[in-house]
């Protein structure tokens, strides 16, 4: 494909499996290395909550940089971002494999997250260039299916690194990775900002632009409230080298016990949602996606206090949960970035700033008060998954006002 083509008459498999494997990224960063963490803290001589901390700076670096890869992208093109951005990752993913302190560790991770999310943020924008309505869900429903795949995938192949070359394989993993992606979307991938619709990158415009969509009740509810109900499950995903190993008893090679189900139940929604994309009015979809997920939450609860000791019925709810969580977000993703259709680039960056913002916050301080207990990880799902909602719910009624 033609770097400089900028509307492709459809979205090819290739183009969507691109795009998935950009935002992907970000999760290969989070679940990669969590089989290792102890195997870590052994190598570097820190404690838990020190290994627990190297989620946290990447995530809190992570949600500030995604202020700015949609501005760049929208003032120097896609392309350039995206590229410079699996650069920058290389490099900090090759410094966390020789890492040999903690803090050195904590300051690649930092470089990590501040790189990690062009893909992410400036794919998004992509779709939104190209297409339009349902085409648009669609095209993020196919990618959502096949990014459901890397939170499933990472840790077993970190798990599978970890035993045959040690923790710093992993790293070195993620380094090629992104060099692998970087050639790829060099060869194929399109520039889909045409130079004429770029706006410049000056300060005051650019910090009126960034009130105006922060400033945006009905967009940080839509976008707060999509972070706040992956939340449920993203607690999960935060405790899991507690939840795998000591709650359910299994060793560091079978995190696939929770991870397929949620996987299943990603793609499953994915799939139902590009099924549905113009045929269910939006209302129906977010109501239907939004009592899923409340009947996966009760029945969690109910396995948690009463089966402490099951290890199916534990990892069951996910499925459901992810399943509505995965079929609401192409919709309230594609309704906040409509809001703001001659800055998408920015408002990309700011929905993915709010999100990350918000998975941060629970990975400083929620996550590590709830994994001690199964009984609480399913009180976080339940309470992340009801606040959620009521976000969406009352950008619902903004924009019907």
């Amino acid at each position: 494909m033609n770097p400089q083509t900028p509307h492709p008459p459809r979205a090819s498999l290739g183009l969507t499996m691109l795009l998935a494997a950009l935002a992907a990224v970000g999760p290969f960063s989070i679940d990669t290395y969590l089989p290792a963490f102890p195997e870590m803290g052994a190598a570097l001589g820190a404690d838990s909550l020190q290994i627990q901390q190297t989620l946290s700076v990447y995530l809190f670096t992570f949600g500030l940089m995604t202020l700015w890869h949609g501005a760049l992208s929208d003032s120097f093109g896609r392309r350039r971002v995206i590229l410079a951005g699996l650069a920058v990752y290389a490099l900090a993913s090759l410094g966390c494999a020789l890492a040999g302190s903690i803090e050195v560790l904590w300051l690649m991770r930092c470089l990590q997250g501040l790189s990690a999310g062009a893909g992410m943020v400036v794919s998004r924008a992509m779709v939104r260039d190209l297409y339009q309505g349902p085409a648009a869900q669609r095209l993020i429903s196919h990618i959502a299916i096949m990014f459901a795949v890397a939170p499933a995938v990472a840790p077993m192949i970190g798990g599978w690194l970890l035993g045959l070359a040690g923790w710093r394989a992993i790293f070195a993993f993620l380094a090629l990775g992104a060099l692998l992606l970087a050639g790829l979307c060099w060869r194929h991938l399109p520039e889909s900002l045409a130079p004429e619709r770029r706006q410049p990158l000056a300060p005051l415009p650019l910090l009126r632009n960034y009130l105006r969509v922060l400033g945006h009740g009905g967009f940080v509810a839509a976008s707060a409230g999509i972070g706040t109900f992956f939340g449920g499950f993203f607690v999960y995903v935060l405790s899991a080298p507690v939840f795998i190993r000591e709650h359910l008893g299994l060793a560091a090679t079978e995190f696939h016990w929770l991870f397929l189900p949620a996987m299943a139940g990603m793609m499953s929604g994915a799939w139902l949602s590009g099924r549905v994309a113009g045929r269910w009015s939006q209302p129906r979809t977010l109501l239907t996606a939004f009592c899923l997920m409340a009947l996966a939450a009760l029945g969690n609860l109910l396995v948690s206090g009463f089966l402490p000791g099951a290890r199916l019925a534990a990892v069951l709810p996910l499925a459901g949960y992810t399943l509505g969580m995965s079929l609401a977000m192409p919709t309230i993703t594609l309704r906040a970035l409509d809001l703001f259709p001659d800055n998408r680039g920015m408002a990309a960056s700011c929905q993915s700033f709010l999100q990350t913002l918000v998975s941060a916050c629970i990975a400083a301080f929620v996550a590590p008060a709830l994994w001690h207990s199964r009984l609480g990880l399913a009180l976080g799902m339940a309470g992340l998954g009801s606040l959620g909602a009521l976000m969406i719910w009352t950008h619902l009624r903004q924009e019907r006002r």
